[in-house]
């Protein structure tokens, strides 16, 4: 039986040469790719050179960009040898003891030695470099808009494939042709087969020309729309009866996907914006829907999260400095790296909560404890509060917008079938529908909801029953306030973050909490996706955001006339 040990070593000595092989492989690749471009160096300026250069795209790949880089930047010299042979060379080292600077051969990095065998030193300005002129560098710039087809990242490889369709030229086709031999990602694959097809629209082939039209119009291809077009007006012109159908049908088929982008498209963001609207109501139907608190300042508790997100992301980079009420406070910062900055989100959501209701706690401590059951006065007093917290918010922060950047994770988008998904936007769906599931269970199924429900249906009778009704209000408030936090931290993601962020958003969650239904979470959730849906469905078709949203107005004046108590009416036994 063969031992852990001999085993163990037996695998590292395989995993060693592996590595080796691997290293001379790409050492041999990049010696051929140098080779290469040394013996066109070599040929001198003129038609054969650039012919040469040309010669390249059969073979793109990123070591070829890399080298003709070089030579662009010219690190890349001539070298005339004794009997008359052009060597291309690169600079190394001075030679110890003399001002000459040793070269050696670009093909191979091997020294140049002269007739005796000793190594070559050249002067400062004794070498010409390996000059370009503007023809080579167009033939150049062909060759590294090709490479990226060989790029190992699929996402690169289709953006070159995509790139290479634009301007229909036939001598980008040869590469393309390649490629799709050996592609094995359907994604690059899909995108290869379109831009075959785009510069097969302009084939000579009649053939061609049909399937490539046939195909584009199949696949709903977006960069195809206006070519589509152009040649069924010029089909129609030439006589070309089957073009031009062919055109047309692509064209209809196109323009029905469209229709479906612009659909779904709708669809998702009058969803995300429903989402958005929850997520900043969510806090208010609970201050104002259960509680009956007209709360003004519910804004400026979203504005306290958004900027608790800031102070998260200054403080996991380099520090932040402050300068409230005149004086210089400077917050040293972590200094994490990328990785570190990614997760700087993750800590702001749940201290945008706790900060926003630490912050709650304190407001219905010294003022609203004193306004329950007197509605005209809490909402002059809030409005009031309101205004403090923005001047302090820019006593502290300034009176400019601050800058809260994005995770790498909330960054990107999915495309699905050409209609964009951004993962911002997505996020704020699964939030919303986290933070009603968890207010849910915090209202149903703990002690604390257990208690605010009592207390929210009858007051008096849960005093009488030793309920502590001013400790439940008090945690009431902050959790209602902590959500708002959780609103502003999202909203930093997707929108200015300044003194007056909140006044943006607290006409609408007056609105979404009325309409749903005051005191009804249920209602609040149907109301923010109604709204929103019938925002984004009405900007799409209307084509103008302003009247869309001046119809949602009207709309809703129109159906609180003909409803006042919203979607669903909470039923109560309470008599006050």
């Amino acid at each position: 039986m063969v031992s852990p040990t001999i085993t163990r070593n037996i695998l590292w000595v395989s995993c060693v040469i592996a590595l080796l092989f691997c290293a001379n492989k790409i050492s041999a690749q990049e010696e051929s790719v140098k080779k290469k471009i040394a013996a066109i160096i070599a040929l001198g300026e003129g038609d054969e050179q650039t012919e040469a250069v040309l010669a390249l795209k059969k073979t793109p790949s990123p070591e070829i960009v890399g080298w003709l880089e070089k030579w662009k930047q010219g690190v890349i010299y001539i070298y005339e040898a004794p009997d008359g042979t052009i060597i291309p060379v690169i600079m190394g080292d001075k030679i110890e003891g003399t001002r000459k600077t040793a070269i050696s051969r670009f093909s191979d990095d091997s020294p140049v030695l002269d007739e005796s065998g000793e190594q070559v030193g050249v002067g400062k300005y004794d070498l010409d470099m390996a000059d370009t002129n503007s023809k080579l560098r167009r033939a150049m710039s062909e060759v590294e808009s090709l490479a990226s087809l060989a790029d190992p990242d699929p996402e690169e490889r289709i953006k070159a494939i995509v790139k290479s369709a634009i301007g229909q030229r036939q001598d980008k086709l040869p590469a393309l042709l390649e490629l799709q031999k050996i592609e094995t990602e359907s994604k690059v694959k899909r995108a290869l087969e379109e831009s075959i097809a785009l510069i097969n629209l302009r084939s000579d082939d009649a053939d061609k020309r049909l399937a490539a039209a046939e195909l584009l119009g199949k696949r709903g291809s977006l960069a195809a729309f206006d070519i589509l077009k152009t040649i069924a007006k010029e089909s129609k012109e030439s006589g070309d009866k089957k073009m031009e159908e062919a055109a047309l049908l692509g064209v209809k088929r196109i323009e029905a996907h469209i229709s479906r982008i612009n659909a779904v498209g709708t669809l998702f963001r009058g969803v995300s914006s429903g989402s958005v609207l929850l997520v900043v109501a969510i806090g208010l139907a609970i201050t104002f829907g259960l509680m009956g608190i007209i709360n003004m300042a519910h804004g400026e508790f979203i504005a306290v999260g958004a900027y608790t997100a800031y102070m998260v992301q200054n403080i996991f980079g380099t520090g932040i400095k402050l300068s409230p009420f005149g004086q210089s406070i400077t917050i040293p910062g972590f200094g994490f790296g990328e990785f570190g900055m990614s997760l700087y989100f993750a800590v702001a959501i749940p201290l945008s909560f706790i900060v926003a209701a630490l912050v709650g706690l304190l407001l219905e401590r010294s003022v609203i404890q004193f306004l329950y059951r007197r509605p005209l006065e809490s909402l002059l007093a809030t409005w009031g509060v309101s205004l403090v917290m923005q001047q302090l918010f820019r006593l502290i922060f300034g009176p400019n917008n601050v800058q809260v950047s994005s995770p790498v994770w909330l960054s990107g988008n999915w495309t699905v079938n050409d209609v964009v998904f951004g993962w911002n936007r997505l996020f704020v769906i699964g939030f919303a529908i986290l933070i009603i599931v968890a207010t849910w269970l915090v209202l149903n199924k703990t002690s604390l909801g257990l208690l605010i429900r009592s207390v929210m249906q009858n007051r008096n009778m849960a005093a009488c029953m030793g309920v502590r009704t001013e400790r439940v209000n008090m945690m009431t408030f902050a959790f209602g306030c902590g959500l708002a936090g959780l609103a502003g931290a999202f909203l930093s993601q997707i929108s200015n973050v300044g003194p007056s962020l909140g006044q943006n958003y607290i006409v609408d969650a007056f609105m979404t909490v009325v309409v749903g239904g005051v005191g009804n979470i249920l209602g609040t959730v149907v109301s923010a996706l109604g709204i929103g849906m019938a925002d984004q469905g009405l900007q799409q078709y209307l084509g103008n955001p302003v009247i869309g949203k001046i119809l949602v107005l009207a709309l809703i004046i129109l159906f609180l006339q003909w409803r006042p108590q919203g979607l669903f009416v909470t039923r109560s036994r309470s008599l006050d």
